[in-house]
């Protein structure tokens, strides 16, 4: 009866909003450096708000950080010779992070038993999108209150919630402290010469018309510019800015078994003047497209437990799903995850010869822009290179502002999707090797290998599309890695056979433990990975690995079959 009390008398704190000056600032719409006039709107109503917002009881924020997040983004896409998407969509969201409490303590601490255990975002606030102080000022007063209420309601249910529970694993402080940062970027600007992208698409895409069993293709172009502010109560200031783009190449068929397959291939820039040529896309197109025929015709791969090469590219894929994950720093704090390495610093979790680190500051590997990259996370704080595993040796973990044991400051890995709650994520994640060999003579090694276990064959894992992993204590701890490209590495000096129908399954530690040389052939997987705090761009660098045991299963397919009727004929009037 207490609790309800004092829940209600919660709800009734509120702010009355602040009069704008006649004087605002607006925004000109330049590009040059220094803080916009949306920057100073941000911080003067966030000083408003800490001086002044109060529940009944006396609560009060001791932390409130607003994010605007300004985002441009288009995509063009054709089909055949002919464009079937084209838009463009302008968005500006407040998100609003804000505590009560103190830094031991928060509104944001895991709730253990029932409903929802973790503080969600406070999702996106549609803000004008020109710097109109009247529409701004009262997003901000009335949303602030809003999560204000929200936050006391929390940090009530959270007191309660100590008092009946078991003592906790782990006795971290919910908030690190931190020196507020300043630094300002231009903001973002948008840039796509439409016309002759569309041009530039369809003479590309209507390569697939000469292919009449390419049931679906397309040729993509996906842009972002993206400027970010932040402003906390503890002074940081960031204008921070981003552009990205990606070429993706796309083509699907179906086998007579009724498998559906397909392919996919990316070009990822930070600008346009690093993508490829129509040259070099329409080369690559032909690739996907010619492999997803020949997989129409490979044989299905049956269950295999055996040794195997994952090609470096694939490699990367490997260790961001079942490496990089567990040694997020929030997942050895909260009560329901695995928490695979929590214990194991200064422990082997890997070969000596292999070290990994993470590194957002990094902008190119290879002539290759890393789509991690990024200076200051969604938090403020700085990025840097973080060394996690050193000759086998488990050193850190990816922190955000979340303290762990052990472990009680950030190393700039706070990151999320806009809307969404931050916590640590990977970004730029790069494992390098002492024990390399050329290509050819990892292959050779493979063979030995399978010789040694009397193995038929081993696999080569050409590429990877992506993977899921459980790392929840009420799920079994295992991961599922989804190959595009497989094939079989017969000893006796066949001809490598493609194979189709291949996930790779397990559990990480004993997959660690089979890893017995590397190549010396680092390449880099640029994609989206997505988790508890939305969709990040990431990269993933590693050399080819080669293992003594992987397990394969065979992957669910389609019964229906393949189309009826032979394909409508193309016209002569290609694009």
């Amino acid at each position: 009866m207490k609790v309800s009390v004092i829940l209600l008398a919660a709800s009734a704190a509120m702010l009355l909003p602040r009069q704008a000056a006649a004087n605002e600032p607006v925004s000109t719409g330049d590009t040059a450096a220094g803080p916009r006039p949306l920057m100073k709107y941000l911080a003067d109503e966030l000083a408003y708000s800490m001086e002044h917002l109060v529940a009944p009881d006396g609560t009060r924020p001791y932390y409130i950080s607003y994010t605007v997040y300004d985002e441009h983004t288009a995509v063009l896409s054709a089909t055949l010779g002919a464009i079937d998407r084209d838009y463009r969509t302008i968005e500006r969201n407040l998100n609003i992070d804000l505590r009560v409490g103190d830094y031991t303590l928060d509104n944001t601490h895991q709730l253990r038993g029932g409903g929802a255990s973790h503080a969600s975002g406070s999702g996106n606030i549609p803000l004008a999108l020109t710097d109109d102080t009247d529409s701004i000022g009262y997003a901000l007063w009335y949303h602030t209150d809003r999560i204000f209420k929200r936050a006391v309601k929390r940090l009530t249910r959270i007191k309660t919630n100590l008092k009946v529970k078991v003592e906790e694993e782990d006795p971290s402080d919910d908030f690190s402290r931190q020196e507020p940062t300043v630094f300002y970027e231009p903001p973002a600007v948008f840039a796509l010469d439409r016309e002759a992208w569309v041009d530039r698409l369809r003479r590309i895409s209507a390569v697939a018309r000469d292919f009449p069993l390419i049931y679906g293709s397309s040729v993509t172009i996906g842009t972002y510019a993206g400027t970010r502010f932040i402003v906390t109560s503890e002074g940081t200031r960031l204008q921070t800015a981003q552009t990205r783009y990606r070429i993706t190449l796309t083509a699907g068929t179906k086998a007579h078994d009724g498998m559906d397959l397909s392919q996919s291939f990316d070009f990822n820039a930070a600008t346009l003047s690093t993508l490829p040529d129509d040259a070099e896309i329409t080369a690559a197109f032909r690739r996907v497209i010619e492999q997803v025929l020949a997989l129409r015709s490979a044989p299905l791969a049956e269950p295999y437990i055996g040794p195997a090469i994952l090609r470096n590219r694939a490699s990367g894929v490997f260790f961001h799903e079942i490496f990089g994950h567990r040694i997020e720093g929030h997942r050895q704090k909260d009560v329901t995850e695995g928490q695979t390495f929590k214990k194991k610093i200064n422990r082997r979790v890997l070969p000596d010869f292999i070290s990994v680190y993470d590194d957002p500051t990094i902008t190119r590997l290879h002539d290759i822009d890393l789509r991690g990259h990024y200076l200051y996370d969604d938090e403020g704080a700085k990025a840097g290179r973080v060394t996690l595993v050193d000759s086998g040796v488990l050193e850190t973990f990816l922190m955000s502002r979340s303290p762990i044991e052990g472990f009680p400051r950030s190393n700039g890995h706070g990151r999320r999707q806009s809307g969404r709650a931050v916590v640590s994520r990977q970004a730029n994640l790069i494992v390098e090797s002492t024990k390399q060999a050329p290509f050819d003579r990892l292959r050779g090694l493979l063979i030995k290998e399978c010789n040694r276990q009397g193995k038929p064959y081993g696999l080569l894992f050409e590429d990877i599309s992506g993977g899921f992993t459980t790392t929840s204590r009420r799920g079994p701890q295992s991961f599922k890695v989804l190959p595009i490209v497989v094939y079989r590495v017969y000893p006796d000096g066949r001809p490598d056979e493609l194979i189709r129908g291949v996930d790779i399954v397990g559990t990480p530690l004993t997959c660690f433990e089979r890893i017995i040389h590397t190549g010396d052939d680092p390449a880099v997987f640029n994609g989206s990975c997505g988790a508890e705090s939305g969709w990040v761009p990431v990269a993933a660098v590693s050399p080819s690995v080669l293992v003594s045991t992987i397990e394969i299963e065979k992957r669910v397919r389609s019964q229906n079959r393949p189309p009826i009727l032979d394909p409508p004929p193309m016209s002569a009037d290609a694009p």
